[in-house]
């Protein structure tokens, strides 16, 4: 099972809105074959681990692993569970139920009404971890959100911005750690900023220093006071703009009517998202955006950066309520990792 979630974090960045599998097919103690999923639309681990074995025959006397619940309803392709019972699989090793409504404990029922032996609970927590997207998008009806920031020695996340100051990002970190960024938003499907961080940082939302997919930009922008000669409505990837006054697509850029008056404009929004089948938001807004999503505990896990810097004034970096963190130094630089302790997985 641990090989088959190293397998399954190939997928990541490639497979949503699916879940990331893996499966491991074993005969007498020895892998025979192995697949994960590695393309939405594509065929599912289970299939690519049937595949990959040379002597089929092995099949029936074999064991199969499997991250997640194998699949029983048709959908960009066949059900898992059929392939299964084709070749006449001797026994299942799930590690996790699949929360999806067409699946949801279905699958293991079918395995089980054709005789083959399922068994269940294998490393779950690991399993529902490694799809934390998957299962917050299914279980909570909203994306999965990150929240990201980069904060001085002394607690700040930008200068003091005097009238005249150029429209441009405050570097806090190294250029290093902005490849690490740019490797994180290939791995989500969305990315959010504000008003005021699209107005000052003129930022692209994209990925430059790593190979991978682009996210959907996210701007929230009520009264619509943002430039169109701003980097974001360069229409070179899905942008969408939340807003009080319109609803207009204009090629790949979409604007959408949002009442921001509404206490839960933000829970509203996510709705929305998730309607699109949006799995995940890396939020990288201002103090103001990030420290809204705090306070409506609307967040699953934040990225702070702390660079070597002191600005001694400025803006300053958000407050998480949460006191335990794991970090990780990089260089002179520190990256603390914080859970939200409500988000199970």
């Amino acid at each position: 099972m641990t090989r088959c979630l190293e397998l399954a974090k190939e997928g990541l960045g490639k497979v949503a809105t699916n879940p990331l599998v893996g499966s491991v097919i074993v005969y007498k103690d020895k892998i025979i074959g192995e697949g994960y999923h590695r393309e939405y639309g594509k065929a599912h681990a289970e299939v690519n681990a049937i595949n990959s074995v040379e002597d089929k025959e092995l099949l029936s006397k074999s064991t199969l692993y499997v991250n997640l619940e194998p699949c029983c309803h048709f959908g960009k392709t066949p059900p898992c569970t059929d392939i299964i019972i084709k070749h006449r699989i001797a026994h299942v090793i799930v590690a996790s139920v699949d929360p999806y409504d067409s699946v949801a404990g279905k699958g293991i029922s079918k395995l089980r009404n054709e005789g083959i032996k399922v068994d269940v609970g294998f490393m779950r927590n690991q399993s529902m971890s490694l799809n934390k997207r998957f299962f917050t998008f299914h279980q909570k009806n909203r994306p999965y959100i990150i929240l990201k920031w980069a904060q001085t020695a002394d607690a700040y996340i930008d200068i003091e911005r005097l009238p005249g100051t150029p429209a441009r990002p405050t570097w806090i970190t190294s250029e290093k750690l902005r490849m690490l960024v740019h490797k994180w938003r290939t791995e989500e499907q969305a990315i959010m900023v504000g008003t005021i961080t699209a107005l000052k940082d003129n930022p692209r939302l994209n990925v430059r220093d790593w190979s991978g997919n682009q996210p959907t930009r996210i701007v929230l922008d009520e009264s619509l006071t943002l430039s169109m000669s701003l980097n974001l409505f360069d229409n070179t990837q899905p942008t969408l703009v939340f807003n009080h006054l319109k609803n207009k697509k204009e090629g790949i850029t979409e604007w959408i009517q949002t009442d921001f008056t509404d206490k839960n404009f933000l829970q509203n929004i996510l709705l929305v998202l998730k309607d699109r089948g949006i799995q995940s938001v890396i939020i990288e807004g201002g103090q103001k955006l990030l420290q809204a999503f705090i306070r409506n505990n609307l967040w699953d896990e934040a990225r702070i950066f702390q660079g070597s810097k002191f600005f001694v004034k400025g803006l300053r970096a958000p407050s998480l309520p949460v006191e335990k963190f794991t970090q990780e130094f990089i260089g002179k630089e520190i990256l603390y990792w914080v859970k939200n302790p409500q988000n199970p997985y």
